[in-house]
């Protein structure tokens, strides 16, 4: 172990770099590092070249803060995306999801996170006013917030949902509803209760 106050030594740095990932431990942490280093180094240098690389290259789309290497997104500067709705999501991630699903035509606003003031992120930290600006364009009709429905992402919802209809724009929210090929019995009771009170 480094002596206190010294240099770690290289190993430790790498370990504790690895942990600072999302869901990773020490000893995840550990293994992937000794993994990398013992049996696949040609995969260590493709990682930390490929993260060199985005560190240079990627940065925030200038209209809607997802990442991008160009001013503008691919979503964005596409024509053919309907700019009268703007779905509000707290991450990149999110929207790639929202992406996938095939079934959302529009524009996108992303958030730098979500309201959570114990650990001090407040709406100038998410961006609040910077969408209250984009979806006050004169062309955006509805704001479709698609947040999470975790109690930050609930609580992000309400304040945007306030704040965007005194500025008199048609706010709608993500429902929420049962997963496609699930059975009822395996599906946690909230989720049934929302779906059942956001019915078609």
């Amino acid at each position: 172990m480094a002596a206190s106050g010294a240099r770690r030594d290289a190993l430790e740095e790498l370990i504790e770099a690895l942990r600072r990932l999302p869901g990773v431990g020490v000893k995840s942490a550990q293994r992937m590092a000794y993994h990398l280093l013992q049996h696949d180094r040609p995969a260590a240098q493709a990682i930390a070249g490929a993260l060199t690389h985005a560190m240079q290259s990627v940065r925030h789309c200038t209209r809607c803060h997802t990442f991008t290497e160009a001013e503008l997104c691919s979503t964005c500067a596409d024509p053919r995306r309907d700019a009268r709705l703007l779905a509000v999501v707290e991450s990149p991630a999110d929207q790639a999801a929202l992406e996938r699903s095939g079934g959302y035509k529009g524009l996108y606003f992303v958030l730098m996170g979500r309201l959570s003031p114990l650990d001090g992120m407040g709406t100038v930290e998410i961006g609040a006013e910077r969408l209250l600006a984009r979806a006050a364009d004169g062309v955006v009709e509805e704001v479709v917030l698609a947040t999470g429905f975790t109690a930050e992402g609930e609580l992000t919802a309400q304040a945007l949902a306030a704040a965007l209809k005194a500025r008199g724009l048609k706010v709608t929210r993500l429902a929420r509803g049962v997963p496609a090929g699930s059975d009822l019995e395996y599906v946690d009771l909230s989720t049934i209760a929302y779906a059942l009170h956001d019915r078609r």
